[in-house]
């Protein structure tokens, strides 16, 4: 889980000799806000110990006994588990217009419709806490903050635990107002002459949150890294980076985002009270209960389903004229359109395996990739919004490269007035007038602007970023009403719109190609919805394969992405925890969210043992030692079966045999579909839009598609993708007096459970129902004439298998088949449940096991043998000495946090860089900061190529001594992170090419090479850190040198941002 933002403040008012402090985190985009101090607290730290921990921090004194504090934390009981109270639910009400929608006329419009919506409330707090309900609390007399609207509910409910200094929890839908509790946060903050942090995981949200606090704060300062303005403000805003850069260091001022969250939380002082903005977690009371316990002290949850703008969702079928109503204003799903929508989708089964042309290539894509039929589609989508007027409209698409191809297919449509478009080339000059002639002709800047003057924008992670920063504002300004953009675009950024279109239901999440998850959809589609302009938001959701019900309520009505720890171990934050007195990374690691996570599930997993060892004792099995021994011969017998089938299933012996007609069997783990036809087989297709799998984790049989005619169950239907994914999705076996229908289905040969001697004529065309129906009563004609079993094919005789280890395998059956048919239970009536009575038994021992497992591993410390094993690493490589003390290797290594440490401190401490020029050490660095996909292959010069075989050597180095650790590394993975493409292009960067020469060298988008320039000249200000923190003069300067070859001030790479 990443954060967005953190805020922190640090009451200076002493109230009984202590300081109060609230932290605001955003878990949505997500936000986090903490404390800083006020300047007599900061004397009075500074006259304390200088090791204090960010924990005792706000308490210290000038004794010589500050940690003392800290101990006392640690000596709270790991048993008291937080008390939930409070708990209570209300219904609000209101009236919205009544609409017609998209899919019918004003005359429809119907009755004002009421919605309604829960709010509701509950607190978790330590045990024996005096917990006052928070229905008897009294506003102050002046708020610190008063709004020109009645707050929401739920936001009434939060800002009066602000006002109580008591941690609050908000989970909420996009746009519903979570704003106004954080802004109300930071106004009692201020009021009390605290000092106020804003962290975001991302340089450019830091960026655009420091505009907006700007306007209305004014007192308001940057801190990013690039820059850095008045950081001496009353508001804050920086990355997650320096707050917890400034918090290992014991500064005044108290992701990889995911951890930053989770390490920044368990690190601040108790005295820092917590406001938590998030999306409407499932989980959010088991978050609270974390904080609760954390920090002993209360943490509300206010939870309320309100959406400003209610949403309908349509479903535009592929091909087709029309959109349907699948989910309305009250979020009932209409399963009478669904089913008309998915009747008119063309090809009910998808392609026809059964059609001639099947599995061969088709014609009918652009020339940039995209399908014709679908820009087709997005095409008369979008004239319909503009036709209703419901734009601004994001369309959303899972790549890059299709977001351009549309937008590049309605480049002839113009939806802009001559006065919006002469106001886009103004803003758009404007912004980038500082860039130099040749930056400002850059293809991806001249080719764009005739799109956006037409109302038509691009976002994703390839553009420029001073193109991503105009088309935001351009977009916010309402000049551009079609934006296509990817996935990225709903996260973070505060950017409605009245209508939302997916261009696919399905993406491809690097493993698989599946349905999006509720969690996904509610973020993208909770952009459509403008508060205050519209009375309905809309989404489309564009589809072009059948989907059931289930599946389509599930993503549509599912629920949001639960909060979960993303807390993993680095050797950064090793090193770091090992400097900081009073904390080590086994605090870390007992007190981190996913370890709490893990706890609670003990007193549930407890029962389940219990509850399963008292009904597998209750379990008796007739004969017992008779079964016994049958049910492990069975066993075993289906373990050589399996590897028979492997044998025969190979290409090599079986695809001779698969001739048209043959009769198979097919069997799909529990799915056993009997007998079946082959129509044909190919070999499969490389998946569509995917990187196809490694050579080595394809076995033979999954290598080929075969098409077989089986007798199919009620609804089962071919997917799209069947030719890559071996099509038994959605496919299920025939059900006896069921409606059954014979259904062409390609299968993975792997599915192929065995191949009988006989073949049978088919008809020549197998696409309509007649055939199929004719070809199954063939199946069942030579079924009937064989009632004892269809005769197979015999794998020595006939397929020719001669192998030796296959004879012996065959004779290995043939010897357990004579001991089963031997025992007195084989083939008699109550064979049947006296197994199934046995295996059931097994099966509950085997839970109790897996149970007893369970309960085991949330017993131990999540983490700790790795940790283990990383500590070893760290001794054996001199990065710390035998009682944990961090040694010199390991304070250069804390300094590093944007390359691996270990490596580039083996670097620095073996002269690698001292023999290099500085271009040449940039160069190096490159190899740390670039992660992207790449097909250009690359020949280094050899002025390159030496320091770049020392870095190889050295990482093998470092994996072998982490596998001897037993850490899990594959050494040849380890050394191939470090990637070696733009090497040359850094290179000749720093000797003075201009950003257009490094695009012709180089396959990247302009954006990601922009981001690996960026990650690259924060690498090499943390090294010139690490070289001053040994005192290498020298090498500082080198690196110093580096980073100035780098940077360029004006150019595209690093001109500043529009939002400062």
């Amino acid at each position: 889980m990443d954060t967005d933002a953190l805020f922190s403040f640090l009451d200076d008012s002493a109230q009984g000799g202590s300081e109060d402090a609230l932290e605001i985190m955003d878990l949505d985009g997500a936000q986090l806000a903490s404390t800083s101090t006020s300047t007599s607290s900061k004397k009075k730290r500074k006259a304390g110990s200088a090791h204090a921990t960010p924990q005792t921090a706000a308490h210290a004194t000038s004794s010589d006994h500050e940690p003392v504090a800290k101990k006392a934390r640690l000596a709270t009981p790991e048993d008291t588990n937080p008390v939930v109270l409070d708990e209570f639910e209300t219904v609000a009400k209101r009236e919205v217009a009544a609409s017609a929608g998209l899919s019918a006329t004003s005359a429809d419009a119907g009755q004002p419709l009421e919605l309604r919506h829960q709010v509701r409330h509950q607190v978790a707090v330590p045990p024996g806490y005096n917990y006052i309900p928070i229905s008897q609390h009294v506003p102050p007399a002046e708020p610190a903050r008063t709004y020109p609207f009645t707050l929401d509910p739920f936001q009434q409910v939060a800002v009066h635990a602000i006002q109580r200094n008591e941690s609050v929890l908000v989970a909420a839908h996009t746009s519903a107002g979570k704003t106004a509790v954080a802004e109300y946060a930071i106004a009692q903050a201020l009021k009390n002459k605290q000092r106020v942090i804003y962290t975001s995981p991302i340089k450019a949200l830091s960026n655009q949150k420091y505009r907006e606090f700007k306007e209305e704060f004014g007192d308001v300062g940057l801190m990013t890294g690039d820059i850095t303005i008045d950081p001496s403000a009353s508001v804050l805003v920086m990355t997650t980076e320096i707050l917890r850069s400034m918090l290992y260091r014991h500064s005044d001022v108290v992701a990889e985002r995911g951890v930053v969250w989770e390490e920044t939380i368990i690190l601040l002082p108790h005295t820092v009270h917590h406001v938590f903005l998030s999306a409407t977690i499932p989980n959010a009371k088991e978050f609270a209960e974390w904080v609760c316990k954390t920090h002993s002290q209360p943490c509300h949850v206010v939870y309320t389903d309100f959406r400003p703008t209610p949403l309908q969702h349509y479903l535009f079928p592929a091909g087709g004229e029309g959109i349907y109503l699948v989910v309305n204003e009250k979020s009932e799903f209409r399963e009478d359109n669904f089913q008309k929508a998915m009747g008119m989708l063309v090809g009910q089964h998808g392609e026809d395996p059964a059609s001639a042309t099947s599995g061969r290539n088709k014609k009918g894509k652009t020339k940039k990739g995209g399908d014709k039929k679908s820009s087709s589609d997005i095409s008369k989508i979008v004239k319909m919004i503009l036709l209703k007027n419901y734009q601004p409209v994001i369309i959303f698409s899972f790549s890059k490269r299709d977001c351009e191809s549309h937008a590049l297919n309605m480049a002839k449509v113009d939806i802009n007035s001559p006065q919006e478009q002469a106001s886009i080339q103004d803003i758009f000059t404007s912004a980038l007038n500082n860039l130099s002639e040749v930056d400002r002709n850059l293809p991806q800047i001249v080719q764009i602007l005739p799109l956006l003057k037409r109302g038509i924008g691009i976002h994703h992670g390839g553009l420029l970023p001073i193109l991503k920063e105009v088309i935001e504002i351009l977009f916010q300004e309402g000049l551009i009403k079609v934006l296509f953009a990817t996935e990225t675009f709903s996260i973070g950024l505060n950017m409605p719109a009245r209508t939302v279109v997916f261009t696919s239901v399905r993406k491809y999440d690097g493993k698989d190609f599946r349905n999006l998850s509720g969690g996904e959809y509610i973020q993208m589609s909770g952009r459509a919805g403008r508060r205050g302009l519209d009375d309905r938001g809309v989404v489309i959701m564009m589809c072009d394969e059948q989907m059931e019900p289930a599946a389509a309520r599930a993503m549509v009505k599912g629920e949001a992405e639960r909060l979960n720890s993303a807390f993993h171990l680095s050797y950064n934050m090793i090193l770091n925890l090992m400097r900081v007195e009073g904390v080590n990374p086994e605090y870390m690691l007992e007190r981190c969210f996913f370890q709490f996570q893990t706890n609670l599930g003990i007193p549930t997993l407890e029962k389940e043992l219990k509850a399963a060892q008292e009904a597998e004792a209750a379990m008796v099995v007739p004969e017992e030692d008779l079964i016994r021994d049958y049910y492990e011969l069975r066993q075993q017998l289906d373990e050589l079966k399996a590897d028979f089938r492997e044998v025969i299933t190979h290409p090599t012996y079986s695809l001779p045999f698969l001739q048209v007609g043959r009769l198979v069997t097919v069997k799909h783990g529990a799915l056993d579909f009997g007998w079946g036809v082959v129509i044909s087989f190919q070999k499969r297709l490389p998946p569509k839009g995917r990187p196809a799998p490694a050579p080595e984790s394809v076995t033979p049989q999954s290598q080929y598609i075969v098409d077989v005619l089986l007798n199919c169950g009620s609804g089962s239907m071919v997917s799209k993708d069947a030719r890559t994914s071996g099509g038994l999705s959605g496919i299920v076996p025939a059900v006896d007096g069921v409606s059954n229908e014979p259904v062409v289905v390609p299968v993975l040969l792997s599915t192929i459970d065995s191949i009988s001697h006989l073949r049978i004529h088919l008809p020549k065309d197998l696409r309509p129902r007649e055939g199929r129906d004719t070809a199954w009563r063939a199946v069942c004609e030579v079924r009937r004439r064989f009632p004892d079993g269809i005769g197979l094919l015999d794998p020595v005789e006939n397929m020719g298998i001669k192998d030796d280890k296959f004879k012996t395998l065959v004779q290995k059956i043939s010897s357990l088949e004579k001991r089963l048919f031997a025992s007195p239970l084989h083939g008699t009536d109550r064979l049947r449940s006296v197994y199934d009575a046995y295996d059931a038994k097994v099966q509950a021992r085997d839970h109790i096991k897996s149970v007893r497992k369970q309960v085991q591993q949330a017993l131990d410390v999540t983490q700790m043998d790795e940790l283990k094993g990383r500590k070893r690493v760290l001794r054996r490589l001199g990065f710390t000495t035998a009682d944990d003390i961090v040694d010199t290797k390991g304070r250069v290594a804390c300094e590093i946090s944007t390359g691996d440490e270990l490596l580039l401190t083996e670097l620095v401490f073996n002269g690698v860089f001292n023999s290099l020029a500085p271009e040449h050490c940039a160069a190096l660095l490159s190899c740390f900061v670039f992660d992207e996909k790449s097909e250009k292959s690359t020949q280094l010069r050899e002025e390159l190529a030496a320091p770049l075989r020392i870095l190889q050597e050295t990482a093998r180095k470092i994996a072998k001594v982490a596998r001897e650790s037993k850490l899990s590394v594959v050494e040849d993975d380890y050394v191939m992170k470090f990637r070696v493409e733009l090497m040359e292009t850094v290179l000749n960067w720093c000797r003075g090419a201009s950003f257009a020469d490094l695009l012709k060298e180089t396959d990247q988008f302009e954006g990601s090479l922009i981001r690996v320039f960026r990650r690259l000249q924060e690498l090499i200000r943390q090294m010139i850190v690490a070289a001053r923190a040994i005192g290498n003069k020298e090498l500082e300067e080198k690196f110093s040198q580096a980073k100035g070859l780098v940077e360029r001030p004006n150019s595209v790479i690093f001109c500043s941002s529009l939002y400062l």
